[in-house]
């Protein structure tokens, strides 16, 4: 389910719908930034719903602005032709979205008060959300990060997503990192690949799915882009072995599925590409 609660303001938390039903199990938390980083938080609902039914508490910055729930709004004036629209979320709602959901973690009475574990953290993001989950990946608190149809532009340094990034964000990264691409025709097809080539200090992956810039992200529950998000999330925060052979190994599941190209570097136990 998906919902904007009081206390976190600017944000929109998807979770699963029965908590209760969790049991012992806790959650792990993903923060999401959004396509074209803009403020509409269901514009991704159908990938962000899949992931929350897997026992993660999401939470992409913005509000409902599209879909089920979404109040009727005005039409936005469009960008000048050749321009990006201004971002209408910050690189800090990322980073924000965890704190909140690690004070609810401690607080008394909250629905999430000791079901979250503060060691599965994840940051992700579609497009210029995903340039906003590179930035903050320093965050000590993140185990991970999840990058859709992506990349720091080739050009140089850009304000794309508020303040500038370049290229130097990526010697910040510091926890594995798997960049899910559409293939050539996606627009930021060039920008992630050279991200990857220049990416040499900590595990990287590189899931191409010949789809394009938008993904599958209108597709039901997120399509197979979001079912490879899942499994490298219970992979890297859950230690889920299963998960794990989607990714390693020569005889891996993305290695032997035609649909997808996947490369692999930094992973001792996953040599080699297709």
């Amino acid at each position: 389910m998906k919902e904007e609660v009081a206390s976190l303001p600017r944000h929109v938390v998807y979770r699963p719908k029965d908590l209760g039903a969790l049991g012992t199990t806790k959650l792990g938390v993903v923060a999401w930034g959004n396509g074209g980083c803009s403020d509409d938080a269901a514009s991704s609902r159908l990938h962000l719903l899949e992931i929350a039914s897997h026992g993660y508490l999401v939470l992409a910055s913005g509000r409902i602005l599209s879909g089920p729930g979404a109040p009727p709004r005005e039409p936005r004036p469009a960008a000048p032709q050749g321009q990006l629209p201004p971002p209408r979320t910050h690189v800090s709602d990322l980073t924000d979205a965890v704190d909140w959901a690690l004070a609810e973690n401690t607080r008394a009475g909250s629905p999430y008060f000791g079901r979250i574990d503060p060691a599965q953290i994840a940051y992700s993001g579609w497009s210029c959300g995903g340039v906003q989950a590179l930035q903050v990946a320093k965050d000590p608190r993140v185990k991970t990060l999840v990058i859709h149809n992506s990349g720091i532009l080739n050009s140089g340094p850009t304000n794309m997503t508020g303040t500038s990034v370049g290229k130097e964000v990526l010697q910040t990264l510091r926890t594995p990192v798997i960049y899910i691409e559409g293939g050539p025709k996606d627009i930021a097809y060039e920008n992630g690949m050279d991200d990857f080539k220049r990416i040499t200090h900590v595990p990287v992956a590189m899931a191409n799915l010949p789809v394009g810039h938008g993904g599958t992200f209108n597709e039901p529950n997120g399509g197979a882009a979001a079912s490879v998000a899942v499994s490298w999330l219970n992979w890297q925060l859950r230690g889920d072995a299963q998960s794990a052979r989607r990714f390693v190994g020569e005889d891996c599941g993305l290695c032997k599925d035609p649909q997808w190209s996947l490369q692999r570097k930094q992973f001792p136990e996953a040599r080699g590409s297709r």
